[in-house]
């Protein structure tokens, strides 16, 4: 069974999404990714599954930019996460151009995008 993988992100870094699940793709990885993007806004009904989203996954996976701080359901997703107890890694988007790292992943792991860096966080997580 494949290991499920929620991606926290900013609805404008959906690019840097995209790019990933494509990049797994790519490496024939045994992840299967979710996420909760949307344009609405976050009402109670939206966590309510959001939070039902992580609670399936066996980890999440943050993607940080400048517009990660003011991204209010990223930062709430990575909050959940931390609150069900997920493993959770922070992956910053561009190395030349890194966002500051919200609080709510105090405490985890954070690197610059790359492969082997993901890859061995994700072949770490127990299921």
């Amino acid at each position: 069974m494949a290991k499920r993988v929620f991606i926290s992100f900013a609805i404008e870094d959906k690019d840097a999404r995209t790019m990933l699940v494509g990049q797994a793709r790519n490496a024939n990885s045994p992840f299967e990714f979710v996420d909760m993007s949307v344009k609405a806004p976050w009402d109670n009904a939206w966590k309510t599954r959001c939070r039902a989203r992580i609670k399936g996954c066996d980890a999440v996976i943050a993607l940080i930019s400048k517009k990660t701080r003011a991204a209010d359901g990223a930062r709430w997703e990575m909050k959940c996460a931390k609150e069900e107890g997920k493993p959770m890694l922070g992956v910053h988007i561009h190395a030349d151009d890194k966002g500051a790292i919200p609080p709510e992943l105090t405490g985890y792991k954070v690197i610059e995008w790359s492969w082997p860096g993901i890859a061995s966080f994700l072949n770490k997580i127990k299921v």
